[in-house]
């Protein structure tokens, strides 16, 4: 079950877009886009609506008592409607991920927690730095957990947005939690797009993973107390495979004429044949056997490369996107006490829109290197196009679709 990877098409970055904050955490008062509003065509889906969310085990009482102040939002429609595609500088994007303060604060959350975590750990094997980088890049440790009422917010979505079905699922979901008695319809918020609480889980991973960890009855994710949000994390990595004692990554050493057709997270092998291919830990040494690794250049020959393990494909349950995994291994490195990268990410480079992905195919395959079709997607075709087209220039062949690559072909 790939929910939060679902989510992320909606929020892929949400907790690293603001600043960084040294407050305790505490959800902050809005009134912004949580005022429902009249809308006739919603009262009427309500209404259609609950014979089928009956239908699926939802009580008369309960759907009453959710929906006696929910209405419509218009701030969700508008937002669900706007989203710009994520094209962040990795350098950018890291830099807030694993700001001085969020590490900072990081850091002061696992002292405070320390009991908490240290019990969390020896019941699911995930280490606090790990759970509590997880908590700081979704909600920034508590302070932005959203206050979007839930059930207004996935009836809107369900009533009026592109994904009519999967926010149905949501609602229908929300309202079981509700009605288990985990939490009150007054107390249900979130981000616009149904995530909840700490570590923002969206209603159908919630009521797969998350956990009463303090033994009062609820499963309480929404709580300033966050145990039950943290513990609910580290089950749900658990749930996905979570190896003990493993890091989710290591930044690492290539030699001059690394062949970059072996970065990709579809190469796996062991650490000795990386060390083979002299592939060294930044310290100049073999990195210790944690498991089948992979190589990974997240931006190419110019920036940082990381031999990943399981545990990154793990993390990538929570959010696929690359920068997100990344930035969770790397901010929970540095709360456990280690340094910056020894490679920093190169600045200005980031992900091409996918209009700049057509164009880069079409020139490629205009210069006489055949991606194998225009599509916008960046597949083996393109990256052999890319290889061929860098090696024909005496460029490192990386494959990777850089901003600076177009440029050379315009």
């Amino acid at each position: 079950m790939r929910t939060f990877a679902l989510l992320a098409l909606f929020l892929a970055t949400a907790a690293c877009a603001g600043p960084t904050s040294t407050a305790r955490p505490e959800a902050r008062p809005s009134t912004e886009g949580t005022v429902p509003v009249p809308n006739a065509g919603l009262t009427q889906w309500i209404a259609n609506f609950r014979p089928r969310a009956l239908s699926q085990g939802v009580s008369g009482a309960t759907f009453d008592a959710a929906f006696a102040r929910a209405g419509y939002l218009p701030d969700s429609i508008r937002r669900d409607r706007n989203q710009a595609e994520f094209v962040k500088p990795l350098a950018d994007y890291m830099a807030t991920a694993a700001s001085d303060d969020r590490v900072s604060n990081g850091r002061a959350r696992v002292q405070e927690y320390a009991g908490l975590l240290s019990r969390i750990e020896a019941t699911y094997g995930v280490p606090p730095h790990i759970v509590v980088a997880v908590w700081g890049m979704e909600s920034n440790y508590g302070a932005r957990r959203g206050d979007v009422p839930l059930i207004s917010t996935l009836a809107t979505l369900a009533y009026d947005g592109r994904r009519g079905r999967f926010f149905e699922e949501q609602l229908v979901t929300a309202l079981k939690i509700l009605q288990n008695g985990d939490v009150t319809p007054d107390r249900m918020t979130g981000s616009w797009a149904g995530a909840m609480g700490h570590t923002q889980f969206i209603p159908t991973s919630y009521a797969a993973y998350a956990v009463d960890f303090t033994g009062d009855g609820r499963r309480d994710i929404w709580a300033d107390d966050p145990s039950d949000a943290l513990a609910s994390t580290a089950a749900y990595l658990s749930n996905f495979g979570w190896t003990r004692g493993q890091p989710w990554g290591v930044e690492v050493r290539l030699p001059a004429n690394f062949d970059y057709g072996q970065s990709s997270r579809n190469v796996k092998q062991s650490t000795a044949a990386w060390a083979a291919r002299g592939v060294v830990g930044t310290n100049g040494q073999p990195v210790p056997d944690y498991g089948t690794a992979s190589l990974i250049t997240p931006t190419g020959a110019g920036g940082p490369a990381f031999l990943v393990f399981n545990n990154f494909d793990v993390i990538s349950r929570y959010n696929n996107a690359e920068a997100y995994i990344i930035g969770v291994g790397h901010l929970g490195d540095r709360i456990n006490g280690q340094g910056p990268l020894q490679v920093p990410f190169q600045a200005g480079e980031r992900n091409l829109k996918r209009a700049e992905r057509v164009e880069l195919q079409q020139r490629l395959t205009a210069a006489g290197f055949d991606t194998n079709g225009v599509d916008g997607q960046i597949g083996s075709g393109t990256r052999g196009a890319i290889r061929q087209y860098q090696a024909s220039r005496g460029l490192p062949q990386d494959g990777y679709a850089s901003l600076g690559l177009l440029e050379r072909l315009r």
